[in-house]
């Protein structure tokens, strides 16, 4: 595809529809209620290793405002303004912050170090959990010791094994479309 902002459009757009179909499976953890375990942060993950910090946040970004107007694309088919403005909106409203963050500090330009990615991927991550439970003490009124103990330790292990896959996955993606060519012409276009 000869337009680069028409293809990384179309990129955008196909990561936000991959957030939306990974969210609808979901599951609680024992004793965890309030969030659930979905497959979103790994693709929060790779929009930002993959599409760069500006077209990640703006796949997620648009993968919020789909939901926040009424699509059901939220986890378990949720919609609206009600959910983003919801005790666990910050976790939603902190994905384009996190796909940028780790656009920024994993530049897919150049050769792609798996772990620069890795470290940029804890990063948006750490944003994650900062939004989210940020959100939930500001908005939710809940505790911080509880929001610590209830709504972001018991994902670390398993955000960490998304993380394990995403990483080397956005890193040789990346290395592959350096080898052909694709980042030397994207960088042109910019």
């Amino acid at each position: 595809m000869r337009n680069p902002n028409l293809r990384n459009m179309i990129l955008a757009a196909l990561f936000a529809a991959l957030t939306a179909v990974v969210a609808q499976y979901r599951f609680f953890l024992p004793g965890v209620p309030n969030v659930p375990v979905t497959l979103q942060v790994l693709v929060v993950f790779l929009a930002g290793g993959l599409l760069g910090p500006a077209w990640g946040a703006a796949a997620m970004g648009l993968y919020v405002l789909l939901g926040a107007i009424g699509l059901p694309v939220f986890a378990g088919g949720k919609a609206g303004f009600q959910v983003v403005l919801g005790p666990t909106g910050g976790y939603l409203i902190s994905y384009p912050l996190a796909a940028a963050v780790i656009g920024l500090l994993a530049p897919a330009y150049g050769a792609p170090r798996l772990w620069r990615t890795g470290l940029a991927m804890a990063a948006g991550l750490g944003v994650i959990y900062l939004g989210g439970g940020g959100w939930a003490v500001l908005v939710g009124g809940n505790a911080l010791g509880a929001v610590v103990s209830g709504w972001v330790l018991p994902f670390v292990p398993m955000d960490l094994a998304k993380l394990a896959l995403a990483a080397p996955l956005a890193t040789a993606v990346n290395r592959a479309l350096v080898a052909q060519g694709y980042w030397q012409v994207r960088r042109r276009a910019a």
